[in-house]
């Protein structure tokens, strides 16, 4: 007697899955280069948006670079600046921030691949930056009071980047991140 429409469990949201030997051992090779599990691996594998019907515009060549680049260590990607806000002129470029997993140092050579092969986006060239996204409590650098005030998430891990971002915006809001401009350039400072 089978269980009826009601009375059936929820999926466990476990599956067995076959695989050629080789693609086996290359997706373990990967999780343990990452430092992660081979089903946390292939689970982000599977999260990442790689088809370019899933992201509006040219989003889709952006997210699919950082994915190539940085795989399972990806958290997030944001547009922000003078195009997010729709005030780029003629000069201007996209700027992107592309958010990584602590793991990851961040250092310079981790900028070579996007300068090697630049990404156009909407007809301008793609200014990457990157970042870890800070820990919740975690003092935000000024880099996020600029992305918390007209970034588009275009890609996250569940909800880490959007919910850091709404915690950026609160503290705006509260008055303990004070945008400030010198010489027309932005900076931020935390009021006590």
């Amino acid at each position: 007697m089978t269980p009826s429409r009601t009375t059936r469990r929820r999926p466990s949201g476990r599956f067995l899955l076959r695989l050629d030997p080789a693609l086996h051992a290359s997706l373990k090779s990967a999780a343990a280069a990452a430092g992660v599990s081979l089903n946390d691996h292939c689970a982000r594998k599977l999260a990442l948006p790689l088809d370019p019907t899933a992201l509006a515009g040219d989003a889709h060549e952006v997210v699919r670079r950082a994915a190539e680049l940085y795989r399972s260590l990806l958290a997030g990607v944001v547009v922000f600046g003078s195009w997010a806000r729709g005030e780029a002129g003629a000069g201007s470029d996209v700027d992107v921030l592309v958010v990584l997993d602590p793991r990851l140092p961040l250092t310079r050579s981790l900028y070579v691949p996007w300068d090697a092969a630049p990404v156009i986006w909407d007809g301008r060239p793609v200014e990457v930056h990157l970042a870890h996204l800070p820990a919740r409590g975690e003092a935000a650098s000024g880099i996020w009071g600029e992305v918390a005030l007209d970034g588009l998430v275009v890609y996250e891990q569940p909800h880490r980047v959007s919910a850091r971002l709404a915690e950026v915006r609160r503290e705006i809001a509260a008055g303990r991140f004070v945008r400030n401009v010198i010489q027309g350039q932005p900076y931020w400072t935390r009021v006590a």
